[in-house]
């Protein structure tokens, strides 16, 4: 009995060791974050903002969230009950991050850090002491509500799952309304009864006290409700109840998004258009790499097609070819861009991975030269642009506002949709997934490659000529600056977050890689460092997308040794490995 204690001592004693290197290392890693934080001025610009007026700053807000964060990083590599060694590991992370920060401030007291490091000012200081007297006081302030807000975070992690969800909505809720209230307000703008419900909550700096109370407990108490009545809900109506569900859900989904710009004003309309072109693109860039496994960076030539054949064929312009509607010109401006497409694609047919992605930004680069010389500019107006295209008319009514605008684009998004979706159930579709699989097990099947990649190419291009047209009438001129390289990474970005090969995830890449950033153009350039960290963590956290398919879902638990069956999420049946299904579905 003796001999079997003496074993299982040391072992313990090892495994205590090892959660507090864990718990230091990740205090290390918190702290380091809300030091670079502060070092490039993103703490200061934040604290300068209110959420609660005169109560809570964004910047106070960002080391609440690192202090929470340590804790409960910390609780979670400890499964089970909460002990008082948890407690105290969980603590000394959230401490050991304050520290570094104080360990900063007192650096800016001893030292001229400004020269370095610009960000470093005497407002800061005041912020991280607490604007006490001595400033030391601040400081041990600092420290021990960071082990506070540690603990927390770590006792959060052992509360039931459903009020655990309801708190974080309930904050998640506060801080949404906090960081938009200007654009809130202003959308708010509309009856006597709308203006008493902001003025009830809002001020012009951030919201009431009072205000953000009421949201937190209406947002935290609809969270607690709706997890209580959706299993109850799910379990009288079984399967077919979970589908009428589903489809309400969509339904209601799609009549907000109508309603929303109507409500919201111009502004929201001009970034939900641009989610919406976005959104067209992604899914014709969505056919070639989602489905057809052909890396195109070139894609922003096809787009600029679109766009410039639009403009030739309606301008009031010296260099218009033709004096065409919009509706007229539209079809035209898919064709070409569907010919651009193909003949795009005849030279790089042999070619692979990643050799394929850098001859296609070769020839995309190609088309913008071309566009820029002087050769062409007889034709295109070199870099002097194609000016006065006219807004397309509807009826005897031009569509000149954004929000009118933004309808036009969400038809023409839903009518891709519909194609896209088709695409990818057709013969044509598992052609396309068998080539991206395998292609000379595709080829071996009797799936003419030549064929089938350039129908990925040409179908890809009308997605961004399309694109191209609306967003030569939206901006009535056009520019060889206006396509440039970035537009293909950005593209083919927000394939990659909301799910490659899955037409829902392109909607929500779209709206995460497009719509947010133009939500947080009021934060400068400090949010492309937000794009930047936000693709890391999606990468980390869910590589497969937000909304991956099912078929992808399945590769990447199968490339994780994990065993595969029915699809957990969907109900479907495994689908059929797309080689296997091109044998019976594509022509030979």
């Amino acid at each position: 009995m003796s001999a079997a204690f003496a074993k299982v001592v040391p072992r313990l004693q090892k495994r205590q060791v090892s959660l507090s290197h864990r718990a230091i290392v990740t205090g290390l890693i918190f702290g380091v974050v809300a030091v670079y934080l502060a070092i490039v001025g993103i703490l200061l610009l934040f604290h300068q903002r209110w959420i609660i007026v005169d109560t809570l700053s964004l910047g106070q807000a960002a080391l609440i969230a690192v202090a929470l964060c340590a804790g409960a990083a910390t609780a979670r590599r400890e499964p089970g009950p909460v002990t008082p060694g948890l407690l105290l590991r969980s603590a000394s992370a959230g401490a050991l991050a304050g520290l570094l920060l104080a360990a900063l401030a007192v650096a800016m007291m001893l030292l001229d850090l400004r020269e370095i490091f610009i960000s470093l000012s005497p407002q800061l200081l005041q912020m991280l002491s607490f604007e006490l007297d001595p400033a030391w006081l601040g400081f041990a302030v600092l420290i021990a509500g960071a082990a506070a807000l540690a603990l927390l975070g770590a006792l959060l992690l052992r509360i039931p799952a459903s009020l655990r969800k309801a708190l974080i909505i309930g904050f998640a809720a506060v801080g949404f309304f906090g960081i938009f209230q200007e654009l809130i307000q202003l959308m708010m703008q509309f009856n006597d009864l709308i203006d008493a419900v902001r003025d009830a909550i809002y001020t012009w700096e951030g919201l009431t006290p009072e205000g953000a109370a009421a949201i937190f407990v209406l947002f935290a108490a609809g969270s607690a409700v709706w997890s209580r009545l959706r299993p109850a809900t799910a379990v009288a109506h079984g399967h077919a109840g979970h589908s009428t569900g589903y489809t309400v859900r969509i339904l209601l989904g799609i009549l907000l998004l109508l309603l929303f710009p109507l409500l919201a004003g111009s502004y929201i309309g001009q970034v939900m258009m641009l989610v919406g072109l976005y959104t067209l693109m992604g899914m014709g860039l969505n056919l070639e790499v989602g489905l057809a496994g052909l890396l195109d960076l070139g894609f922003v030539a096809f787009f600029a097609v679109g766009a410039y054949a639009t403009a030739l064929l309606t301008a009031d312009s010296p260099h218009a070819i033709a004096a065409l509607s919009f509706w007229t010109a539209m079809p035209i401006a898919v064709l070409a861009s569907v010919i651009v497409g193909v003949l795009f694609g005849i030279p790089v047919l042999g070619v692979r991975g990643d050799y394929l992605a850098v001859a296609t930004m070769g020839l995309g680069e190609i088309v913008r030269v071309i566009v820029q010389s002087d050769m062409a500019a007889p034709l295109l107006a070199g870099a002097q642009g194609i000016l006065q295209i006219p807004k397309p008319v509807l009826f005897g009514t031009e569509l000149g506002d954004p929000v009118q605008l933004f309808y036009l684009t969400f038809v023409a998004s839903a009518v891709a949709a519909y194609c896209a979706w088709r695409l990818e159930n057709s013969a044509l579709g598992r052609a396309w997934m068998a080539v991206r699989d395998d292609e000379d097990v595709a080829q071996a099947l009797g799936i003419n490659l030549v064929k089938v990649k350039l129908l990925a190419y040409g179908l890809g291009a009308a997605f961004a000529g399309l694109a191209g047209s609306i967003f030569a009438v939206m901006l009535t001129s056009i520019y060889p600056s206006s396509f440039q390289l970035l537009i293909s990474i950005n593209v083919l970005a927000l394939i990659i977050v909301g799910g490659m090969g899955s037409l829902p995830g392109v909607v929500v890449g779209a709206i995460a890689l497009v719509g947010l950033p133009e939500l947080l153009r009021e934060f400068g350039e400090y949010r492309y460092l937000f794009y930047g960290a936000a693709l890391i963590i999606m990468m980390r956290i869910k590589p497969e997308g937000l909304w991956p398919s099912a078929t992808r879902r399945r590769e990447l638990r199968l490339a994780a040794g994990e065993l595969v069956g029915d699809d957990d999420e969907t109900g479907e049946e495994p689908e059929q490995q797309p080689a296997a299904a091109a044998t019976q579905s594509a022509e030979r």
